[in-house]
């Protein structure tokens, strides 16, 4: 795929305000340590996330959605009654219906004309979103769009590590190491026309990629959509999804410079979920350490909220510059894999 005239006009993103440790879940998990005679540190040793953080208790997807989208709307110079298609893409909502988009751009005051609708996608929603509106932009001449999407890993940590406390298991504590990663927080993403952006940040295109013969390695909820008693599990065999989702990514590499026409990248902004996953798919791709940013150590694994905000602090903290060719490189669950490329 690829696109003229389209271009990230601004982020916004919403830290949670909570801070929580790895240690501090590792005291909460002592009598599972115990049990299974395992050493403190597993967590950060294994995957190098020393700290994620927590929404307040009762912490609505759509409130922490709406904040972000206000600070990318302000930050773009667009009006809420500009904003021709909304789409929220976040793994976590309020409600099976209506799609939390709706309570989105209620909050945002966006116009009675705005087309509005969730997509759900494990960790690759916001980028899946950011490929639809940016198809609208093209096709249907809309003056902007904007995706959001606001995560919270505090109920399904929190039910895991009480989960593993009534049964200690090493089996299940493998499978839920991933869970215990999980960050919370909200982020924003408004696409315009690139000529409204004054150059920058011009959506070149990208690829997708996917291989669903390993969609059973990683799952997220209980075994129906509907409500029930138990609490949502999260439970993930990383080992084949590291193996599988790097194999994946490496022959995407290579369709998503050959479509673009790039002989070389700049800078890569990758989904954010540990540290031997980092090393895996920079060592595929042969990129340099020094060419990616990452927030995972700070931040954890965001799901849909990741790849972006990520993005957004790498500018902040002028890791991207202007000209610089980045690639949005996401990996997730499924296995699916979207590759975009932006000339910063």
């Amino acid at each position: 795929m690829r696109f003229e005239d389209v271009a990230i006009a601004a982020f916004g993103y919403e830290l949670a305000p909570r801070v929580v440790t790895s240690a501090a879940l590792e005291q909460r998990l002592a009598p599972v340590y115990e049990a299974l005679r395992l050493p403190p540190g597993q967590i950060e040793a294994l995957t190098g996330v020393r700290e994620r953080r927590f929404w307040e208790p009762g912490q609505r997807m759509a409130d922490g959605a709406i904040r972000a989208g206000r600070k990318a709307l302000a930050r773009a110079g667009v009006a809420p009654k500009e904003v021709g298609l909304l789409i929220y893409a976040g793994v976590c909502r309020d409600h099976l219906e209506p799609a939390t988009a709706c309570a989105v751009a209620d909050g945002l005051g966006l116009s009675g004309e705005t087309e509005m609708y969730d997509v759900s996608n494990a960790c690759l929603g916001v980028v899946n979103g950011m490929v639809q509106a940016a198809a609208a932009l093209a096709l249907r001449h809309i003056p902007a769009a904007l995706v959001v999407s606001c995560e919270s890993a505090r109920e399904v940590i929190d039910a895991t590590v009480d989960r593993l406390c009534r049964e200690p298991d090493l089996a299940t504590f493998m499978t839920s190491l991933a869970t215990l990663t999980g960050g919370s927080g909200a982020v924003a993403v408004v696409l315009t026309k690139a000529s409204r952006a004054e150059g920058r940040r011009r959506l070149a295109g990208g690829i997708a990629r996917s291989d669903a013969r390993h969609h059973r390695l990683c799952t997220w909820g209980p075994d129906t959509v509907m409500p029930r008693p138990d609490p949502p599990l999260l439970q993930t065999h990383a080992v084949e999804v590291l193996n599988n989702g790097v194999a994946l990514g490496r022959r995407a590499w290579q369709d998503f410079r050959r479509e673009l026409g790039w002989t070389a990248v700049d800078k890569v902004i990758c989904h954010q979920v540990g540290a031997a996953n980092r090393e895996a798919i920079l060592k595929a791709i042969e990129v340099p350490a020094e060419r990616d940013f990452s927030t995972f150590p700070f931040l954890g694994n965001i799901g849909t909220v990741s790849l972006p905000i990520t993005a957004a602090l790498a500018e902040e903290r002028g890791f991207l510059q202007p000209g610089d060719r980045v690639g949005l490189l996401g990996i997730g669950s499924g296995l699916n894999c979207v590759m975009l490329g932006v000339e910063w």
